[in-house]
């Protein structure tokens, strides 16, 4: 039997570092499946407990050079923080030491000579690739040992080929030398990485807004003298007897058992108006007290809470992979390997068209300089992150990207209608005489929901067990031009397949277990969050509350989320195709210095997460 799990990774810089994270892992034997984020720097793994263990598998990721958090009392985000705090300082610091090197490189600040102003140069150089780049040439270095390459190997090379190229001109009496690219190579290439991290932090705040929900400590009640102490979360067991106060945060899944409150859901749910509650009602953990306090029974805690089950929903689901970025993951494998290929062969074509030592190196460093692994590698995981977070923003749980890539191309929604589309009123007996209003009613918002789904494009059937004039009737008041009556759960699966036929894409949404064999057999599958167990477990989409406004929510953001990717993908394999060869010289009459090429890199990979993160503010 396999488990899965999440590890944090340390030290992913590029697509070629996740590609080789996860290549490393798919072939340690027990690994049944890996999916490596980027920009959520997180390994998720499919294994047999009973081959591998995590111990192994942080010893096959330390072998391709990069660390695999196996502990779970590491504070993974201090890790992240400190590294973030030590790249601005190295940013800030290679800055000064450029600006220095150009000043002297361009004799702004005279010495006397040439010799003496290039050794300045040399010497302010050497420190800032010491102190600054350091990490290039310590990773590049690892990654041989490893017989392999990442975005590192190409910076190492190129600043290594520009500097010692650089001393040569140096004490062969030359007068200009490309200490100023080593610097700014290595400057630009910091800046690109730290607007990067910024960037990627924000494509995470959903998930860090939703861990934000569950307290640290939580009233402990003593039993045997009413007395309350403060204690830490994760001391918490069922059965344990809480006090929770006005403002505070319910700390784990229970029942009510004393007091009078109203507590706010909407962060679970989506439903915008505090829930009364009483004794015996169920509460949950993360949501919380708006009016008065209560005392509770704690029943699930730790990792078998509501909140807790969201949270590792939505990392599996950002976790995921949309199927295009297989074919990504197979190019960034050979993506550095082909730029060293082609450096070398710009080096060799200069050299026969022109024996010119310092243009063909230059143009070399300047290809090696331009490549972007980066981008590529950040393309579909930035996108999908933000759109799947901002899905679970608003109580849309999306269970991974392949869901939300069919999301976007639904043309046909089925509906299930008693406890979807409307709510049976629980308080009558059967009878055939009463009105249908007085059956049951109309979701609020539910016509709404329909009414911008046709504006979208969408064609919405009803299904409904119920009589023809009954589902008629509904239909009607839901403004839902499609309806079948008196079907049982064959006749639902079979609409769906006919509907697909017919070369539609289509989606169901349903609560219930007679809506189960129709949800496996749509191309997406959307249930009603308070449905049942058997709709909520194949469902693909999960709603929270029962808001069926979330419906075309849901269907719009992945919209959205897919043209975003496309787009970044489309930027990063252009600049990819058109730069590399400029760079190369193909274009006589453009020329790219090798400090130009680092201002391009880090552009290319930055905007690609900039224009993900304009996902945030999409109106939907």
């Amino acid at each position: 039997m396999t488990e899965r799990q999440t590890f944090p990774v340390v030290g992913m810089m590029c697509a070629a570092c996740s590609a080789n994270v996860e290549k490393r892992l798919r072939e340690t034997e027990g690994v049944t499946d890996v999916a490596v984020s980027l920009p959520g720097r997180t390994a998720m793994v499919d294994y047999d407990p009973e081959k591998v263990t995590p111990d192994d598998l942080r010893r096959e990721v330390a072998a391709a050079g990069y660390e695999l958090i196996i502990d779970n009392d590491t504070d993974v985000e201090d890790i992240h923080r400190q590294a973030f705090v030590s790249l601005r300082r190295r940013t800030i610091v290679s800055w000064l030491f450029a600006v220095a090197v150009m000043v002297f490189s361009m004799h702004w600040i005279h010495l006397g000579s040439h010799l003496t102003n290039n050794i300045v140069c040399m010497v302010l150089a050497a420190t800032s690739m010491v102190l600054c780049g350091r990490q290039f040439y310590v990773v590049a270095w690892r990654q041989l040992m490893h017989r392999s390459a990442n975005m590192d190997t190409l910076v190492a090379l190129s600043t290594g080929i520009a500097f010692f190229f650089s001393v040569y001109l140096t004490f062969t009496g030359a007068e200009h030398t490309w200490f100023d690219s080593t610097t700014m190579i290595i400057s630009f290439v910091l800046t690109g990485r730290l607007l990067e991290e910024r960037a990627k932090n924000g494509t995470a705040s959903s998930i860090r807004a939703l861990m934000g929900l569950q307290p640290k400590t939580a009233h402990l009640v003593n039993i045997d003298d009413d007395s309350v102490s403060e204690v830490p979360i994760a001391t918490l067991q069922p059965r344990d007897m809480l006090e929770v106060h006005l403002g505070e945060a319910i700390p784990v899944d229970g029942m009510m058992r004393s007091g009078e409150a109203a507590v706010d859901e909407s962060m679970i749910t989506g439903e915008p108006v505090a829930v009364p509650k009483q004794k015996g009602d169920r509460l949950l953990a993360g949501t919380i007290v708006r009016q008065g306090s209560l005392r509770m029974r704690a029943q699930q805690v730790g990792s078998e809470t509501v909140l807790s089950g969201i949270i590792r929903m939505v990392q599996q689901a950002q976790n995921s992979k949309a199927p295009v970025q297989r074919t990504v993951d197979k190019v960034a494998l050979v993506f550095v390997p082909a730029v060293l290929s082609i450096a070398l062969v710009t080096f060799a074509a200069w050299m026969i068209v022109d024996g010119d030592l310092q243009h063909a190196l230059i143009s070399a460093v300047s290809v090696l300089v331009i490549a972007c692994p980066c981008a590529m590698g950040l393309a579909t995981p930035t996108a999908l992150m933000v759109g799947i977070g901002r899905a679970a923003e608003r109580g849309i749980l999306i269970k991974d990207a392949t869901a939300l890539e069919q999301l976007h191309r639904v043309s046909v929604l089925v509906t299930d209608k008693t406890g979807t589309l409307t709510l049976p009123n629980t308080d009558i007996t059967a009878n055939d005489n009463l009105a249908f209003d007085e059956r049951e009613t109309l979701k609020p918002h539910a016509d709404e929901a329909m009414q911008r789904l046709r504006n979208m494009g969408v064609e919405v059937w009803m299904t409904s067990g119920d009589r023809d004039d009954a589902a008629a009737y509904w239909a009607g008041r839901a403004g839902i031009g499609h309806y079948r009556s008196k079907v049982m759960p064959q006749d639902k699966e079979d609409l769906v397949r006919e509907l697909q036929r017919q070369g539609n894409t289509v989606a169901m949404v349903g609560d219930g277990i007679n809506d189960t064999q129709a949800l496996a057999a749509a191309d997406v599958s959307i249930a009603i969050g308070r449905g049942t167990d058997a709709a909520m477990e194949l469902a693909q989409v999960t709603l929270m509350g029962d808001d069926l406004r979330a419906i075309p929510d849901a269907i719009q953001l992945s919209r959205h989320t897919v043209r975003t990717l496309r787009e970044n993908l489309f930027w990063a394999f252009i600049y990819n195709i058109v730069c590399i060869p400029l760079a190369a010289g193909v274009v006589p009459s453009i020329h790219i210095t090798p400090m130009w090429a680092a201002a391009m890199m880090a552009f290319s990979s930055v905007s690609v997460v900039l224009n993900s993160l304009r996902l945030r503010w999409k109106k939907v």
